[in-house]
């Protein structure tokens, strides 16, 4: 293997991630119920959908659902989802937005890195701003690629969010960020968020001052995904001008990869 796979450092980190997003819970659901409700889930379906597997009901496995968007735009599709999240209040929001579509998606309360379900279970397995968020990254993608099915698909979201943690060039760019929200009368998404505790959290994560997406690709290689494929800046296709303007230093790349 190319990468090692690192230990928590910190032995209540995984309680920390999910009283850190339970109390996130309400507010980003709200952030989801607006996805929902405009043209942002057409351009989300309409992606994913273009880089997975031609089925006409694929199996789906949405890792890491929070309220529930990326789920219940492939069940509007007519896709057979089941969503996994660490955090019960988390799913209890994607359970509500489900409703509100009256759309049926299996909700299983789970460690993404240690999933309860069978070896091939899977046609489609999509992410997106989770990877980063894990304090055991490779054995989240050892399990991704044990219940993916041969021939399924691996989308993968995510961008390097705290790395200017690490990075004093980054640092400039994300401070640049913020001044740009700030003159341009825009909300600053961080500022809507506890961004101590959240940056204390990145701190005890390994991914936060990795390279990314290389360090994921190389991962890839190593377990046996062939055919990736990667878009190292996804965002000018899903993001609006105020999460363009917010998160400029922090492209979001999209990684395809077949078991």
């Amino acid at each position: 293997m190319c990468c090692k796979q690192y230990n928590s450092q910190d032995s209540n980190l995984v309680h920390d991630i999910v009283a850190y997003w339970s109390k996130r819970a309400e507010g980003y659901s709200q952030t989801n119920q607006e996805e929902l409700a405009t043209k942002k889930r057409t351009i989300w379906q309409n992606l994913i959908l273009s880089h997975a597997p031609k089925k006409e009901v694929l199996k789906v496995l949405d890792i890491g659902t929070g309220p529930g968007f990326i789920a219940i735009t492939l069940a509007l599709a007519g896709h057979d989802v089941t969503a996994v999240d660490v955090t019960q209040a988390m799913l209890d929001q994607a359970k509500k937005n489900a409703d509100n579509y009256q759309v049926e998606i299996n909700l299983v309360l789970s460690d993404v890195q240690s999933l309860p379900f069978v070896d091939n279970s899977f046609d489609l397995i999509v992410l997106r701003n989770v990877t980063w968020d894990l304090d055991k990254p490779l054995n989240g993608y050892k399990e991704w690629f044990r219940v993916l099915r041969k021939g399924g698909r691996l989308l993968n979201f995510d961008a390097n969010w705290y790395l200017f943690l690490y990075d004093p060039s980054h640092y400039l760019e994300y401070q640049r960020d913020r001044n740009n929200t700030r003159s341009r009368n825009v909300a600053d998404h961080y500022l809507l968020t506890d961004t101590i505790e959240m940056e204390r959290i990145a701190k005890l994560l390994p991914l936060s001052q990795e390279i990314r997406p290389q360090w994921d690709v190389q991962v890839l290689i190593d377990l046996g995904f062939s055919k990736i494929y990667l878009e190292t800046n996804i965002s000018e296709q899903v993001w609006d001008q105020t999460e363009l303007l917010n998160y400029h230093s922090t492209p979001m790349f999209m990684i395809r990869a077949e078991k």
